[in-house]
């Protein structure tokens, strides 16, 4: 079914930079390509790569060097030249892993297992965010809009302070959460009173209208609503907006996703799943009442589900995922015209990264193409039955079991034709691995793709190489 198209509002992408974070080059390319793509907003999420110095620049990763002042200006400076905004995604509550895994830190944390909540009843947690949201100010000269994070803070309430609060009566952990983010958003109006604060929902989903109006919240933040799933609820999302509205809080945002919301550990986008989650969008965009004030929707981009947690899709594999996206919310459809333009515009023959055809490298095509066509080839390489479940193929199981492995005894012309299958194999998955690497550094850091390969590369190399190394030592056991 046709929608009208996206109504009004900005189109942000979200770029998150905890994991896999572009090489500047590599940076700038994608926010070219995103101008011409329709994008006129970038949602920033830097995490360990943003430059904080003093007490906070333990903060800073260590894995490869965090971006310099002069990178992260630069960045900005580029953005704007394109017609884009950039708004900074700085986590104050949940989602806190990159600070609180620090040493110096533990004593900040709602409980001790649980790295991302901060202790919601210390002054100096409040400090802590609000230094770093100064130090973020500070390098984003002329900013007009912040995100504070707020999602997922998991195990709120079971802290020993948390718990003391909660015994005096009529507390619950809802006013808990609200009075913390409030204090947060007075102490940045108070600082910075012309900066617009966003915030994420699904800490509130499950609150009343009177809970939110008394906790003096409102026309303090606008919420950011995300769903990220193919078949998102529209009635159920129109009705929480509306809940919000209600509540006094008008200006609202919508997020989808065109990558990093499949599986935690997925390797290639699919861009169909990403396409329907925008097409719910527009459907609840459409249902929305006068009253909803749709400030735009934030298309993120996950790189990790948290700081620590494995690498998602890198952006070369999800760049006509994001395109197609982008194109939906245009034509209030993916018809044929819009997926036309998809192809048109990254000069390839099929919106989906797997199915699309490889090019010479002379053709002009999006950044980082090259790369994508190597992890599709690789991933179906390391996916295909043949490889991943070598160990269970009926000549190994049947002459190379542990029970021979063990014992070192062995038919040895077998284990020659499993030894050759095998490092057939593994040849072809080393050549495949060495031209992503490749490939992969000149666009990110050498760490990404030492990470990448570890992640999927290794543990489906492992047992061919084992399984070489054993029937080589039972062949000097069982052969002149």
């Amino acid at each position: 079914m046709a929608c009208t198209p996206w109504p009004k509002g900005r189109k942000l992408v979200h770029l998150d930079l905890k994991g896999a974070p572009p090489r500047v080059e590599y940076l700038h390319k994608l926010i070219e390509l995103f101008s011409q793509l329709g994008v006129d907003g970038l949602l920033m999420e830097y995490e360990d790569m943003f430059p904080y110095k003093g007490e906070l620049q333990l903060l800073q990763a260590t894995e490869q060097p965090a971006y310099s002042r002069e990178e992260v200006l630069s960045m900005q400076e580029f953005a704007r030249s394109k017609g884009m905004e950039v708004i900074p995604l700085v986590q104050t509550f949940g989602h806190m892993e990159f600070v609180l895994k620090h040493r110096l830190m533990w004593h900040l944390r709602e409980v001790p297992q649980c790295v991302g909540t901060l202790n919601p009843h210390k002054e100096e947690g409040v400090k802590l965010v609000m230094e770093m949201l100064r130090q973020i100010m500070e390098l984003h000269p002329g900013l007009q809009t912040l995100h504070i994070g707020a999602d997922e803070v998991y195990m709120l309430g079971e802290g020993e302070d948390s718990k003391l609060w909660l015994a005096s009566p009529g507390r619950t952990v809802e006013q808990l959460y609200l009075s913390h983010i409030t204090k947060v958003a007075k102490a940045i109006k108070e600082a910075w009173p012309h900066v617009t604060i966003i915030m994420w929902d699904d800490m509130m989903r499950s609150m009343n209208q009177d809970t939110l109006k008394a906790s003096g919240l409102i026309g303090l933040v606008q919420p950011m609503l995300w769903d990220y799933t193919p078949n998102l609820d529209v009635e159920k999302t129109v009705s929480l907006l509306e809940k919000y509205c209600s509540a006094g809080m008008s200006d609202l945002w919508a997020a989808s996703s065109f990558k990093g919301s499949t599986a935690v550990y997925t390797c290639v986008t699919n861009t169909q799943r990403h396409v329907d989650n925008h097409l719910q969008w527009l459907k609840v965009a459409a249902s929305l009442s006068a009253g909803v004030n749709l400030k735009g929707i934030a298309i993120t981009g996950w790189q990790r589900y948290d700081h620590l947690s494995v690498l998602c899709e890198l952006m070369p594999v999800a760049l006509p995922s994001l395109a197609a996206c982008l194109q939906t919310l245009i034509h209030g459809q993916f018809s044929a015209e819009a997926q036309s333009k998809v192809t048109e515009m990254l000069g390839i023959s099929s919106v989906e990264v797997e199915a699309m055809e490889k090019t010479s490298a002379a053709e002009s095509s999006f950044p980082g193409r090259r790369l994508a066509e190597l992890i599709v080839e690789l991933n179906l390489l390391l996916n295909s039955e043949d490889v991943r479940f070598f160990e269970s193929n009926m000549l190994v199981r049947g002459w190379l079991s542990p029970y021979h492995r063990q014992r070192m005894m062995v038919t040895p012309l077998i284990s020659m034709q499993i030894h050759s299958q095998a490092s057939m194999y593994l040849e072809m998955l080393q050549r495949m691995t060495e031209a992503v690497k490749e490939e992969m550094v000149r666009l990110y850091p050498d760490t990404t793709a030492q990470e990448w390969i570890e992640q999927h590369v290794n543990p489906v190399m492992a047992p061919l190489q084992r399984i070489t190394e054993d029937i080589q030592a039972c062949l000097k056991e069982m052969v002149p």
